[in-house]
């Protein structure tokens, strides 16, 4: 098995199923953790030199940042239902959930140095768009794009890929760190299936060919892009949903085309 992609495990004593660390990853900056809780069950940690986007993939929970109390969030029965609700905690502070459902729960962590305010990202703050064309379609939800001023290192995007379409693409990467033309971000890929017994594939590729993964990615499964181009393909009759956390020395996402792919174009606009 690729050492850049990771299965999802049955729940540890807190209820994570998925674990990725910089130490783990070998890099720098993204951490990402899945959790699975049951009604009543509760999380509790303190955020320390990482400031986290809580995303409540699905179920209800309640959520707290140092004892300041958000109330119960979250309203949609899987990720393909509608947008999510997040909660943003910065660095040095105590974040605690309490499931009051079934609760499917992503973390995303990126150092940070800055303390910011905590906040709730409702499902109206959620700028949508609809990228690509034909086959190449997908549909994108920027919970903290590069653009938001609520975070200072994490990029977190939610995208629909309708089956039988690709996303990722046309290939594209963000491996150098050569400001505004390319910004390095490393950036994790938690897949979700609709339904859930098929299969995708996503290929990590560069140029050289010093990497060159092709992976069959299975629901629940993550996938590390530490560099290179990145080509998700849904196949026909499963719908793929995927969680983005980004990081990197700088907070852009500024990336460089596939020379190979460059008569296909980039094509985005805002969703409806």
């Amino acid at each position: 098995m690729s050492d850049l992609l990771i299965h999802s495990s049955k729940p540890d004593t807190r209820g994570r199923v998925i674990s990725v660390t910089p130490e783990s990853a070998h890099w720098h900056y993204v951490g990402f953790e899945v959790f699975h809780l049951t009604g009543g069950q509760e999380l509790s940690e303190i955020t320390g030199l990482n400031e986290l986007c809580l995303v409540i993939l699905s179920g209800k929970a309640e959520i707290s940042i140092n004892q300041k109390s958000f109330g119960v969030l979250g309203d949609r029965n899987h990720v393909f239902e509608g947008l999510p609700w997040s909660v943003y905690a910065p660095c040095q502070s105590t974040f605690k959930v309490k499931a009051v459902t079934d609760l499917e729960l992503a973390i995303c962590k990126a150092p940070a140095k800055q303390a910011l305010e905590p906040r709730v990202i409702a499902p109206t703050d959620i700028a949508q768009e609809t990228r690509g064309q034909g086959t190449n379609i997908r549909y994108v939800r920027n919970i903290l794009p590069d653009t938001s001023p609520y975070a200072e290192a994490l990029l977190v995007v939610e995208v629909i890929t309708p089956g039988g379409h690709w996303s990722s693409y046309p290939p594209h990467k963000h491996d150098t760190d050569n400001y505004p033309h390319e910004t390095y971000l490393e950036e994790t890929y938690y897949h979700r299936l609709n339904p859930p017994s098929g299969f995708g594939f996503q290929r990590v590729y560069t140029d050289d060919g010093t990497l060159d993964e092709s992976m069959a990615i299975r629901d629940g499964d993550v996938v590390l892009v530490p560099k290179g181009f990145h080509p998700v393909a849904a196949p026909h009759g499963f719908d793929l949903y995927y969680l983005n956390v980004m990081a990197g020395p700088k907070k852009s996402w500024k990336f460089t085309m596939s020379k190979d792919h460059s008569h296909i174009g980039w094509t985005s606009t805002p969703a409806r």
